[in-house]
């Protein structure tokens, strides 16, 4: 996918959301983190931790990092990373947060959509995807072009709001196109040199200044052939 392929199908999604053609995703993500607070908040999502914590610490990617939460985490568990995003807002939040958190000099951003990025780390050992949460034809050329760029053995880590999650869970968007259902990401990973080792929908928690909210989450970890 080519660069003007992957960012009219993130225009296409930002029309979805906010009615207006003339935004700009990065316009629309950079004003949403423009505010003094961390609209995802700076604790690690629950799910990375977890299938992220047994992990021998190594080199990852962070694609759609935005402020830095997993980011920073991941850093100060020991592993060396780049938060590639299309906010640089959230990109610069997320160096603030590191410099805050003392791990600054492990963290790296890149300012780069999913389907197109380049990291300056790859071959990494660690792919993380939390809540990248497009059109599917974008989802899929994004866990392509980072799951190319994980060497043979190392790990790609997904969470996502689940279709399964409308209209019963807390939060996320409400277009099912967006939505990534646990067939279609099943499908998805079959098409990928990839050797799954979960794939599942989990009652999950969304992280919010008001504290933890329910919601059915997709889950992803496999390992890279």
């Amino acid at each position: 996918m080519t660069e003007t392929s992957g960012t009219n199908l993130i225009k296409r999604i930002i029309r979805r959301i906010t009615g207006e053609a003339s935004v700009s995703p990065s316009a629309y993500w950079n004003a949403k983190y423009e505010v003094s607070e961390f609209i995802y908040t700076k604790v690690a999502n629950r799910f990375i931790v977890k299938l992220c914590e047994p992990l021998t610490p190594g080199v990852a990617i962070d694609l759609a990092g935005g402020e830095g939460r997993n980011t920073v985490w991941l850093a100060e568990h020991g592993w060396r990373v780049e938060n590639v995003d299309i906010s640089s807002v959230g990109l610069q939040k997320c160096m603030a947060f590191a410099v805050e958190r003392g791990v600054s000099e492990r963290i790296s951003v890149l300012q780069a959509s999913g389907a197109d990025f380049k990291s300056t780390l790859a071959p990494v050992d660690l792919g993380i995807v939390p809540y990248l949460q497009v059109e599917e034809t974008l989802l899929a050329a994004s866990l392509k072009n980072l799951v190319s760029q994980i060497k043979p053995g190392g790990h790609l880590v997904g969470v996502w709001h689940a279709r399964e999650n409308l209209g019963v869970g807390f939060g996320g968007p409400q277009d099912p196109a967006v939505l990534p259902s646990f067939e279609r990401m099943t499908q998805i990973c079959a098409g990928l040199s990839l050797d799954v080792e979960v794939c599942e929908l989990r009652d999950g928690q969304v992280q919010t200044k008001d504290g933890l909210k329910p919601s059915i989450t997709l889950v992803l970890k496999a390992t890279v052939r």
